[in-house]
């Protein structure tokens, strides 16, 4: 049974098998590796970083070192078959070793190594001695060797592991660890020596097993002793064992038995714990991008330190944040804002989906180190839900009996506000913020026009690090202001006792809010010379500002769903998909968890004996490619567990959950774009994901029939032809590529032609897609194997195809070599905008880093000149349309495809008016083509 820590009677050392530690944190994610924008594994960093950190947060240790084994031990000169089977470390995690060392230097934990011992035998000794000194241990490791040091102040803490099969730590000391392994601590050596140790290549008994050794421990105790009655045991085949076996046996207790007399000296000054350097973790971890534990541990405060009080957020800035009561105050803020032409603003909420949003407040920031908070719907809690934030609260006014209103300025609306309403509207007074597509919203929604948009921080730090995962005001503030913000659960709570951000007290409130405005204006002071001086204010100011507008307006648009429709389609797949799973238990033979791997391995592999197509560290895989590889084999149940999967998929995904997405104000779906997730520049979707939805499948293209226009009006879709292509003849100025689209040609017929040296009119639908293939592939530095898989054909043949490809194409090969050529003297690859991709990868010594660099070396030009292509095209889309040049409302954007909604009978004008912008949005050595069509739902327009 788990038991509780104890008591602490004695300081106690914590030991560290570094290690074990190290690989449990690799292989917990080893099926959803942690991989940084750079390409680094950062999968063991990620997860030694956090156990490193509960350790001090947990456990409080006295004293703390992490011990690593140190070259070849003197058990490989008494076996040197001893670990011999272990497989040679992953590459991935050999290259995390110096980032794990560094960071375990930052946390100021010593490193204890003796060389020719193993860390085993290291920590057994200073175990020993930390006994004498008259101290407890606790060994850290989940390594079941460490049983056989438990004593009264010796005991094993596991660490568990994280990631999909999460395991919680475990205590293990004299009052469990019997249980655990079935034999007392003492008895470890020898049980151990009896059914070895496999992943040391401990060869142990062969014929016993655990249970047999617990029974033969329990009745003879020692090894030893066994060996000395052999002729008393009464199982003949243990006994039999025994006798041929007895070197081994006793072999293998001496490999297992860990020593604890090894020339190393317990230094406990030098294992004191002490404060974690905290300014050198918080530049690790910003640089392993783990965002989320430089917030939360390395900006914190010293162990130890009293925590602040929840409810009264501190100011940790050089700053006066003033919560404004009257209209006079309000008007002079609004005076000095105009009379410095710019200021930062930001907005309070009831939820985070701007158009289900309602506004609690507003915080204004004019210059750096003040910020203000205008209160409009704040309340507090009645008697009956508690005063939690009672004595926090300003002075508050009467209304009713359970209810009580703080003095909020007066209504938004309202005349007096009148001057603050203009401030926002007026173009000519910049505004600074962060994520102020939101705010757009929220103030639309309030019937405020937001004018003047300036300069969004969030969008500074993506256009300056587009690799970067997170560009949220809290990371940005710890990055580049050496500052922790407050978090929103500080001020409203957590879980069940979280309350409304309307329900917080002002003054507190205030200090929240007003943080935001403040930071956002240091943060613009502090981008905006940088992207000047990398030369990104162009791509800044000219493209992605602009299109905070375009994205706004198209969220506000949002896009109508035949609700009817989806609700009979989800009855056509949940009707499809219990037919299929009858079909998946007539051919299994038997009714399983369709959903379960281990059930699934099990049918697949066990009961039908199908190949096993690759292996994951829990077993064979089921993923779709093992399933595809079956199909193609003949298998019928691959083929039905594909169908299964699509159609749960698509339920899951779409048809069951998008009519839950639709806004019951607006009867429409309001997804939200982003601009600042791909690298490359590309726009995502979410809440719901739009640009997923699948087109190559039929069924999948079906869900497209359940989005329509208004009533009375149509859609129209406008779609860039082969657009990377083209860019692609424009960077390498390939003759025969150039020509092919000056000409108008089928490219991907051309490609063909040249390639298999046939006339146009010969080029077979087959040589066609081989040249569609490769020429797509190219793009994304396709190499033969990955061809060879795609084209079904031997990786000899598709080689020969790339290479005959690039001798009839020489343009693209030298452009391609020229990428990344120029990628690796200076670093970086740019857009024709000069939008940069950063590509350190191209130093990673990891070969399969450095590859992935060279292929996003070519690529990122031309994903990236893509995506900055069809937004120069929204842009000027969108201003025509807000000056009514049609009657059209752009309403999502997919890839390289918009979709429009305009009334019936102004299609033809709408389609020329979009054309004309997508095909002019820039000049290059290939012209531009727009493909689209019309339709009463949008499947209809392809």
């Amino acid at each position: 049974m788990p038991v509780e820590k104890p008591e602490k009677t004695r300081d106690r050392l914590y030991l560290i098998d570094g290690y074990a530690l190290i690989y449990r944190a690799f292989f917990a994610l080893i099926s959803r590796p942690l991989v940084s924008s750079r390409g680094e594994n950062t999968s063991a960093a990620w997860g030694v970083a956090r156990f490193l950190i509960k350790v001090f947060e947990k456990h409080h240790p006295d004293y703390l070192g992490m011990v690593f084994d140190a070259g070849d031990s003197e058990r490989v000169e008494m076996y040197p078959e001893y670990k011999a089977t272990r497989e040679k470390m992953p590459d991935e995690l050999a290259l995390s070793l110096p980032r794990i060392r560094e960071l375990v230097e930052a946390f100021n934990i010593p490193v204890l190594e003796l060389q020719g011992y193993e860390a085993d035998d290291v920590i057994g000794t200073l175990a020993r001695r930390a006994e004498a000194e008259g101290l407890e241990t606790v060994i850290i490791s989940g390594d079941k060797d460490f049983y056989q040091l438990i004593r009264p102040h010796v005991a094993l803490l596991n660490p568990g592991r994280g990631g999909p099969t999460a395991v919680e730590e475990e205590w293990v000391d004299t009052r469990n660890a019997h249980e655990r392994l079935g034999v007392a601590p003492q008895h470890v050596v020898d049980y151990l020596g009896l059914i070895g140790d496999s992943s040391d290549n401990v060869p142990g008994v062969k014929g016993i097993g655990p249970k047999t050794a617990i029974q033969l421990i329990e009745e003879y105790g020692a090894i030893e002793n066994l060996l000395a009655h052999t002729a008393d045991i009464k199982s003949k085949r243990a006994r039999e064992a025994l006798e041929a076996f007895a070197d081994a046996a006793l072999l293998s207790k001496r490999l297992v038995t860990i020593r604890e007399d090894l020339p190393v000296d317990l230094d406990l000054e030098a294992l004191r714990c002490r404060e974690p350097n905290r300014s050198r973790l918080k530049d690790i971890f910003l640089d392993l991008e783990f965002h989320s534990l430089v917030r939360d541990f390395a900006a914190a405060g010293p162990l130890g330190a009293a925590p602040e009080d929840e409810a009264r957020p501190v100011n940790r800035l050089a700053a006066e944040y003033v919560l404004l009561s009257t209209v006079d105050q309000v008007n002079d803020v609004v005076r000095r804002a105009r009379a410095a032409g710019r200021f930062a603003v930001d907005t309070e909420t009831s939820d985070t989906d701007p158009m289900r949003a309602t506004l609690c407040g507003i915080s204004l920031g004019v210059e750096v180190g003040t910020a203000y908070y205008l209160p409009f719907r704040h309340r507090t809690r009645g008697p009956d839900q508690g005063d939690m934030l009672g004595d926090l609260m300003p002075p508050v006014v009467k209304d009713g009996p359970d209810c009580e209103v703080p003095a909020n300025l007066p209504d938004l609306h309202g005349e007096e506000m009148r001057p603050l309403r203009e401030l926002l509207e007026d173009a000519s007074v910049r505004k600074v913020g962060q994520n102020l597509k939101y705010d757009f919203l929220v103030f639309r929604r309030e019937g405020i026009s937001l004018r003047g948009i300036d300069f969004d921080t969030m969008i500074a730090s993506y256009v300056l690090e587009p690799g970067r995962r997170e560009h949220g005001m809290d990371s940005l503030a710890l990055q580049h202001l050496d500052h922790k913000t407050i978090a929103y659960d500080e001020v409203t709570g957590k879980g069940k006792a979280q309350i409304p951000f309307a329900e917080v007290g002002l003054d507190v409130a205030c200090t929240y809010a007003a943080e935001d405005a403040d930071i956002a204006l240091r943060l613009a002071e502090k981008f905006a010379p940088e992207m000047e001086s990398l030369h990104l204010d162009p791509l800044f100011r000219d493209i992605e500002m602009p299109l905070v507008h375009v994205l706004a307006e198209m969220e506000w648009n949002g896009i109508r769903i035949d609700e009817p429709f989806f609700a009979r389609m989800g009855e056509e797949l949940r009707t499809a998909q219990k037919s299929l799973e009858g079909q998946i238990y007539i051919e299994a033979g038997e009714e399983f968890n369709i959903g379960s791997t281990p059930q699934l391995r099990e049918i697949l592999f066990g009961k039908l004996g199908l190949p096993v197509i690759k292996k994951t560290k829990t077993g064979a895989s089921t993923d779709v490619d093992v399933l595809q590889a079956l199909a193609a084999k003949g298998h019928a149940l691959p083929t039905l567990l594909m169908q299964y999967r699509q159609i749960d998929k698509l339920r899951g995904t779409y048809v069951d959950t998008l009519p839950n997405a639709v806004n019951p104000e607006t009867g429409r779906i309001h997804t939200s774009f982003s601009q600042t997730i791909a690298a490359t520049g590309r726009l995502s979707s979410s809440d719901p994901n739009l640009q997923n939805i699948p087109i190559r499948t039929e069924m999948g293209a079906e869900i497209r029939r359940g989005f329509i226009p208004a009533e009375g009006h149509r859609f129209v879709s406008a779609d860039y032809s082969q657009i990377e292509l083209r860019i692609l003849a424009h960077y390498s100025r390939d003759e025969a590529f150039v020509e092919a689209f000056r000409a108008g040609l089928d490219i991907h017929r051309q490609t063909a032609s040249i390639v298999f040296s046939v006339p146009l009119d010969s080029v077979t639908r087959e040589m066609r897609d081989r040249a569609k293939t490769v020429n797509f592939g190219i793009i994304y530095g396709q190499g033969p194997f990955s061809l060879g898989n795609q084209l079904g054909i031997s990786n000899a043949e598709a080689k020969e195809f790339i290479e005959e490809y690039f001798r009839r194409f020489p343009g693209v090969r030298r452009y391609l070599d020229e990428q990344v050529e120029l990628a690796k003297s200076r670093g970086y690859v740019e857009t024709l905008t000069g939008r940069r991709r950063y590509l350190p990868e191209l130093k990673s010594r990891n070969w399969n880093i450095r590859a992935f660099g060279e292929r996003a070396a070519t690529n990122a030009p031309i994903q990236g000149t893509a995506a900055d292509l069809i937004k120069i095209a929204m842009i000027r889309i969108q201003d025509d349309l807000h000056a009514g040049v049609v009657p059209a409302k752009m309403l999502l954007q997919v890839h390289d495809e918009l979709l429009f909604e305009t009334p019936v009978g102004t299609e033809p004008a709408v389609q020329e008016f979009v054309r004309e912008r997508m095909e002019g949005a820039a000049q290059l050595e290939v012209p531009l083509k727009v493909e689209g069509g019309v339709g009463d739902n949008w499947l209809e327009t392809k």
